[in-house]
Formats: C-alpha cells, structure tokens, sequence
C-alpha cells in the first residue's frame, strides 16, 4: 500500500471532534467535493490517505485490514469484533464522544438497584411467566459478557434496532442496556439505572489495525506516532 490509510467518522458531531483533534496535532483533515461524496484530503502529515466512513463500519474496517489507523467508540470495538486486541491496538482516548453503556430497569421497580437484585428479579421473573427476562439491546457481545462475568442467570437478550428506551414501555423487553451521556432519555422513559450496572465507559479512540499491511510504511507511521503524540 502506498499510504496509510485512516479511516474517521464520516458526519456529525464525532466527524467535527476528530478533524479538530488532529488539527490541534498540525494535521489538518478535511472533506472534498459535495455532501454527499465520501472524499477527503490530508494535509501536515506525509504519505496518509483520508477514509471516510461510518463510525460502525470503522471496527470491521480495521479488522478485516483495509484501513491502518481508524476512529471509533471505544464500545463498538468491543461489541462487533471478538477478540478485539488481537486485531486492533488502541492508540489514544481523544477525549470527546463520552457515553456509558449501562443496565436500567423500570423506575417504578423499588426493590431492584444492583445487579444481585435484577438476578433476584429475574429468576422471579422467570418462575411468574415461564420465560427468562428480556433485556432489549444493540450491545449483544459486551453485554453478554458483562451478565455472565457478573453471574446473572434467568436473561435473554432481543436485538434493538430503534429507540432501545422504548422497548420496557412497549412491553417487547423488562430492561435495557444501552449507551446515555446524560441519562435525560431514559429518566424520560422512567427507566433507572443500576447502581453498579456500568459496563463500559465509551470515548471516541485512536485504533491501528494489527491486520493491514503496514510493509513500506514505518517511516511514515513513526513520522505520524510522533507528531500525534501517542
């Protein structure tokens, strides 16, 4: 590969923080031609090549070896690829694009606060309706992971494609796990969460990727490294 490539959120908000935390680096990103044309030029920074993507397809990009260096969540790393450090190397936290992935249960349900009481709930939950309780998520791979580290039986998880918060109220999930900044959505949606149901603190992170071919592009990669300080 002639360049490297680097691969960073293609819209928004995550698109904004990533082009200003490389241009406080003397990096500066930016996007050519029209709106709806994913291009892009990089200037200060030799022999790199701009990609712009979604920020979920980033984590398959990296893994798969099509890009060299990506920006992304740190929890969409962690939920779409197994064994994520052997395919990608974190490189930096950037300091921007915070949200927890939590668990929250009805607020109207008292007794339940920490996760001994939602696999107290749950087992309950299981002997009344003859059916594990439903946690409705898009983070099958962390959250599970999370539940069976932690020691909590009785659950079954259904995917979430649209408002996660809305499941509990249209009787299609009991709790949710899912990413909140603020926590506003889901007090919204009487929804609380647990006490020490934390289970990954995200931020928008620099990652390389241990798949791509990085032959002819150590000079440059040290030369990058080194002005971005990581």
């Amino acid at each position: 590969m002639s360049a490297i490539k680097l691969g960073v959120p293609s819209k928004g908000r995550l698109m904004e923080k990533t082009f200003d935390w490389f241009a406080e680096r003397g990096i500066r990103l930016r996007r050519i031609g029209s709106e709806r044309e994913y291009a892009g030029a990089v200037d200060g920074a030799e022999k790199v090549e701009l990609v712009l993507l979604s920020a979920g397809e980033i984590p398959r990009e990296l893994a798969a070896g099509r890009i060299h260096l990506g920006v992304t969540g740190s929890d969409l790393v962690r939920d779409k690829l197994a064994d994520w450090q052997t395919l990608v190397e974190e490189l930096a936290p950037m300091g921007f694009g915070h949200a927890d992935l939590i668990i929250a249960v009805p607020a109207c349900w008292a007794d339940v606060d920490t996760l001994e009481d939602l696999d107290a709930a749950a087992h309950a939950f299981r002997a009344a309706h003859g059916h594990r309780l439903r946690i409705a998520t898009k983070y099958h791979r962390l959250v599970r992971e999370f539940l069976t580290r932690e020691g909590i039986a009785d659950w079954q998880l259904v995917d979430s494609q649209g408002a996660t918060e809305g499941t509990v109220k249209n009787l299609t999930a009991e709790a949710i796990a899912d990413i909140t900044s603020s926590g506003e959505t889901l007090r919204a949606n009487h929804l609380k969460i647990l006490s020490d149901g934390l289970i990954h603190s995200s931020q928008a992170t620099l990652f390389a990727s241990r798949m791509a071919d990085w032959a002819g592009l150590e000079a440059p990669r040290a030369a990058l490294i080194a002005q971005l300080g990581v």
